[in-house]
């Protein structure tokens, strides 16, 4: 039997066994299998060969964004630093709103798979320039291997944020399906890393532990979920109230939490009482790629969700270089982190360095390698004698 089938036999016991407490050890190894499987199916192809063609474009900018198809037609956001991915169905308008947001030509089509080839374009947003590229489809059902799934998702994978692109008349029947096939490749969006600890060790059984009620484990499940992975000895933490499905990712320990943005095109054909409800919807953005209706609300989340700062450069006597900021992510963001992403020889020679901005207490302020800088802060590198 392939590892296809398997899964799909695993996934159809799951469907009929009824979920209740008596189940609930069953369906914890099921679980286990199913992900121990599906892990089989995303481990990259040890045959090397040409299914990368069209997916080598030159690296530009501080990220880079990439439209793709997925039967869904999807747009990925590839970067070097951050990745933001634009995923949707087939028409919804992604090609329409890369050529806006970009003044790159995109083929628009009326009709599925439009994209053939890799399109690039460049979004410069905030001083800072940001790579799109207009990719070709993959198939419904990527998650199970069909299609160039695995090698489109590894890029997805490094995302630092994903745009999922629907159809505003039927927004949440698209969103469940592709929210499914990222699921299946062990992106959860939107979504923290589940608070467990787990340590394996060589004896001593399994030991667990909670610092809230687990209303989904207990002791049994939590046993027969690491003896499927043949872990007999384990300290397991628990500071949430975890489901079988969040230890496992956390023994996985492949899966990555995206943040995602809801992209609702097509606004102009629907009501503003219509409006007014969209904009309840949790993470979504109500847009019309083709009238470039509220495009400026988008970028802005976009950039509060790939969570830059801009940092200005300041040479000795000289007036702050505000037109080429440095681009970083906040949790990387320290003095250190800025002097390196320059030149990696600059902290061979620092002494210190000061900063204006809402980072210090005063301006200019003395700070060391160390000191954390925030978005539009100045810095002035000072050398050693």
């Amino acid at each position: 039997m392939s590892t296809y089938e398997k899964i799909k036999e695993i996934e159809n016991e799951m469907a009929r066994t009824q979920k209740n407490k008596a189940t609930s050890n069953h369906l914890g190894i099921l679980k286990a299998k199913l992900a121990k499987l599906k892990r089989e199916i995303l481990a990259p192809s040890k045959s090397g060969g040409g299914d990368s063609v069209g997916f080598d474009v030159a690296k530009t900018g501080v990220a880079r964004i990439g439209f793709i198809a997925l039967d869904l037609q999807a747009n990925y956001f590839f970067n070097s630093n951050h990745l933001l991915i634009l995923l949707g169905f087939p028409s919804v308008g992604k090609s329409t709103l890369m050529s806006k947001i970009t003044g790159t030509f995109s083929e628009v089509g009326a009709y599925e798979f439009t994209t053939l080839t890799t399109v690039p374009g460049v979004l410069q947003y905030k001083g800072a320039k940001i790579q799109i590229l207009d990719l070709p489809g993959i198939i419904e059902g990527a998650k199970d291997g069909k299609g160039r799934g695995r090698q489109v998702i590894a890029v997805a994978r490094t995302c630092s944020l994903i745009f999922l692109i629907l159809d505003v008349l039927k927004p949440m029947t698209d969103k469940n399906v592709i929210e499914k096939e990222l699921e299946g490749f062990g992106i959860r969006l939107n979504k923290e890393p589940p608070k467990i600890n787990f340590r394996r060790k060589e004896k001593g059984g399994i030991s667990m532990s909670n610092t809230v009620p687990l209303t989904n484990l207990d002791l049994d499940s939590v046993k027969a979920i690491l003896s499927e992975y043949r872990i007999h000895s384990a300290d397991v933490s628990f500071r949430c109230d975890a489901t079988a499905d969040d230890l496992i990712d956390v023994i996985e320990g492949n899966r990555v939490y995206i943040p995602a943005i809801y992209l609702l095109n097509k606004i102009d054909q629907i009501s503003i009482e219509e409006l007014d409800l969209i904009y309840k919807i949790p993470h979504a953005i109500p847009i019309s790629a083709h009238h470039e209706w509220n495009f400026d609300e988008m970028l802005e989340m976009m950039w509060e969700y790939l969570n830059l700062a801009r940092i200005y450069t300041k040479p000795k006597g000289q007036l702050p270089d505000y037109a080429s900021p440095v681009v970083l992510k906040r949790n990387a963001c320290s003095v250190e982190d800025f002097c390196n992403s320059i030149h990696k020889g600059i902290m061979r020679q620092f002494a210190n360095a000061l900063v204006w901005g809402n980072s210090v207490k005063h301006s200019p302020q003395k700070v060391g390698k160390d000191h954390i800088l925030a978005d539009e802060d100045v810095v002035q590198i000072v050398k050693k004698i």
